[in-house]
């Protein structure tokens, strides 16, 4: 089993920034991917950005030029870096992790953004 845990989250205004992390613990794993998704208030999760096993980057349309998804091994921890935040930004970002086997989530962290 693994375990993922988001931190920095919060409130912050419109034109600021956030950076979120996911540190992984438990069972050794491999990557598939791992990612950032969120969901907006009356919305369905989407998929904010990812990293796959190869280093490769992904984006949603809306986020690029903004943030930047990094990872470091070592700590098994992901980040996200948020700037130019906007308030449509605003929502619980979730970290995922395919492992090839299994995918798993955390519990979220929640990103608000004022105008």
């Amino acid at each position: 089993q693994v375990q993922l845990a988001e931190s920095g989250g919060g409130l912050v205004q419109a034109g600021g920034s956030l950076r979120l992390s996911c540190a992984a613990s438990g069972s050794s794993f491999r990557i598939n991917h791992i990612g950032w998704f969120r969901q907006a208030p009356g919305k369905q999760r989407e998929l904010v950005a990812s990293i796959n096993s190869g280093g490769r980057t992904n984006y949603v349309d809306s986020v690029k030029g903004r943030f930047t998804i990094s990872r470091d091994n070592a700590k098994n921890t992901l980040y996200l870096q948020m700037n130019s935040l906007k308030p449509e930004d605003t929502g619980v970002y979730y970290c995922n992790l395919d492992t090839f086997e299994y995918e798993y989530w955390g519990r979220g962290t929640l990103v608000i953004v004022s105008p």
